[in-house]
């Protein structure tokens, strides 16, 4: 079984549409017997997600940090929690056990995350899949600002080439299970 490591916000935002794609994201990890690894909350569209993979019979790991453990109140039900001292820690452990990555609609942990991975990828840490889940435009404006980089010199066509990008969850699994 696969683990894909899913970044996503501890709030859900206020489009039903993102709670709906969330879900559906859920069971379509479950459906291609993919594991999900993700922050351990149970608060927002990680809450959702990580219900939905739970209530279609798959698998979820959570990584959470002690100061967050009760902040983003730890998602308790899950097949696998880890409780880890720091972001930092929570991120390699992520990244250490997962064989692709998915980013959905989030605030700053979400971009940190995301930003973070990408960057990894850029310098050889890792060369494992990325993908931005693209639900009713929300990456639009940094796929925006990636162009704009690259324009600028700053990023490399090359660095970005290989992220996946759709609206759609069954053509990100799709893309990420051929990269597998």
């Amino acid at each position: 079984m696969k683990n894909i490591c899913v970044f996503l916000g501890s709030r859900s935002g206020i489009d039903p549409v993102l709670r709906e794609a969330t879900e559906k994201l859920g069971q379509r990890l479950a459906e291609n017997s993919l594991r999900l690894v993700y922050g351990g909350g149970r608060v927002g569209l990680m809450g959702i997600l990580a219900d939905s993979v739970l209530q279609s019979g798959g698998e979820v790991i959570g990584v959470i940090p002690t100061a967050l453990f009760s902040k983003e109140v730890a998602h308790t039900g899950l097949t696998k929690l880890y409780e880890v001292t720091t972001m930092h820690e929570r991120k390699a452990m992520m990244e250490n056990i997962s064989d692709a990555f998915i980013a959905l609609p989030g605030g700053f942990g979400t971009l940190d995350e995301l930003c973070e991975i990408i960057t990894w990828a850029q310098i050889g840490i890792h060369n494992k899949p990325v993908a931005l889940l693209n639900v009713q435009g929300f990456f639009d404006h940094f796929m925006d600002f990636i162009k704009h980089s690259c324009t600028q010199g700053f990023i490399l066509p090359t660095d970005v080439s290989g992220l996946i990008f759709s609206k759609d969850s069954a053509v990100v699994i799709k893309q990420l299970l051929e990269r597998l």
